[in-house]
């Protein structure tokens, strides 16, 4: 981790006894912000500013202040408030963290598009003090603007609260999800003509493949046929250039936390040298316990596929049908490339959820939509389309630079489903779409 410490003074006030309020100056103390690097990319970084009160007296406030070069910006931050006036930057406490006792620290962090480092820093006012600057990388190759997604992106990973590829650049995957492929009523998932021409169409990214796993004719109780959909679907996805999300799309992925194991401990050790690949352990724990019984579940299985895929990412599913974000940002799991899976439907969830996506990035974790539908939670089972709120959900995903699959690959008449009735399995579907699936599509382009 490399550090600039930041110095300033500090005075203090003081109230005399026998009611009469006098501002006393006391001898001045030193108060310091010491500012590092705690994740690095190539073209941005995750940069961390940690204040702490040296004087002997509480302080009830604190205000950052640095320019950056205009080649570099501030993209998001976190336990501050930020103003911005062109490549100024203020960072002021928030209403948790502005009271420090003598002694005391506390830390804001930040995302920088770009190389630059801190220039011209105060605090509360004050100049402060020089020190050596983070190295600045070597430069980095832009990705190319043609070709498959793999060839463009190439390697995913995480940085800071987001995904970049291969040159350090955010990324911003879109795409769908398939159906309980034990429930699909038709192969669309599984067939390649129709991945490609999603691509070419619609602009496809990546696609998931939800594997069932507890419903009678899922993968416990036939688990060649799952595993065979699964790996039809990660070969295709190879063919086709994309991205494959294998998602163990369960509810009570911990009772079967051995099976889970050796299903993604032997698919890593297969497919887990290709960029193409993104893991999802559990699609949608119930109301149960993150500390005691989900977070228990995902080191198990974080650890069986680290120990031949050292790099994919992995995305991990959270409290409440993937919806408590925040409450796994308080006790994260330990690993890199590690993502968290918040899911909404746009009829039932609106900005109350939204503000546990928040928090949880505020925290740090860095977040992925892997199913999302505008409809009620139950997929849309009277037809209805929330368009308005599901665009703030849009809105809010890109803003943050969150990927996303939306819910789901086949034809019904739930909102959800993607295709209407007579939609061949090898794609074409321009005339076949069906509820959100127009939304969907033209946020894909």
């Amino acid at each position: 981790m490399r550090t600039l410490r930041l110095v300033t003074t500090l005075a203090v006030a003081g109230l005399l006894a026998g009611g009469v309020a006098l501002v006393a100056a006391t001898p001045a103390s030193a108060a310091t912000a010491v500012f590092a690097v705690t994740n690095n990319w190539g073209n941005g970084y995750q940069g961390q500013v940690t204040v702490t009160n040296d004087t002997s007296a509480p302080i009830t406030s604190w205000r950052v202040e640095f320019d950056l070069p205009s080649s570099s910006t501030v993209s998001q931050s976190w336990n501050a408030q930020q103003t911005t006036s062109g490549s100024h930057y203020t960072f002021a406490n928030v209403s948790w963290n502005g009271t420090l006792a003598a002694g005391a620290s506390t830390s804001f962090g930040f995302l920088v598009n770009g190389t630059g480092t801190p220039l011209n820093c105060t605090v509360n006012g004050a100049s402060c003090a020089g020190g050596p600057p983070p190295t600045t990388p070597p430069p980095t190759t832009p990705p190319p603007t043609t070709g498959t997604p793999v060839e463009r992106y190439g390697q995913l990973r995480v940085c800071g609260t987001t995904m970049c590829d291969r040159s350090g650049a955010r990324v911003q995957l879109r795409g769908i999800s398939s159906m309980w492929l034990n429930w699909e009523t038709a192969p669309y998932a599984e067939n390649l003509s129709a991945l490609t021409w999603m691509r070419d169409n619609w602009n496809l990214q990546v696609i998931r493949a939800a594997m069932g796993v507890e419903p009678a004719g899922a993968y416990l109780s036939d688990p060649a046929k799952a595993r065979a959909q699964v790996e039809t679907i990660i070969n295709n996805a190879v063919t086709a250039g994309v991205y494959v999300i294998v998602d163990w799309h369960a509810h009570e992925a911990q009772n079967n936390q051995s099976q889970a194991v050796a299903f993604f401990g032997d698919l890593a050790r297969r497919y887990g040298n290709l960029p193409n690949v993104i893991w999802e352990p559990y699609n949608e724990p119930l109301q149960v316990s993150w500390t005691n019984v989900i977070k228990p579940y995902h080191q198990a299985v974080v650890s069986a596929i680290r120990a031949a895929d050292p790099d994919n990412i992995i995305v991990l599913g959270t409290p409440t049908w993937s919806q408590d974000v925040d409450v796994a940002a308080a006790s994260p799991v330990t690993g890199t490339n590690l993502m968290y899976t918040l899911h909404f439907y746009s009829c039932t969830h609106g900005a109350s959820l939204r503000a546990k996506g928040d928090a949880a990035i505020r925290a740090g974790l860095a977040l992925f939509v892997t199913e999302w539908g505008a409809s009620n939670a139950d997929g849309g089972l009277d037809g209805r389309a929330c368009l308005p709120e599901a665009q703030s959900w849009i809105d809010w995903m890109k803003t943050n630079g969150i990927s996303w699959t939306a819910w789901k690959l086949d034809v019904g008449t739930d909102t959800t489903n993607l295709l209407s009735p007579g939609a061949p399995v090898t794609g074409g579907w321009t005339n076949y779409l069906h509820g959100h699936a127009p939304f969907v599509v033209a946020n894909m382009r």
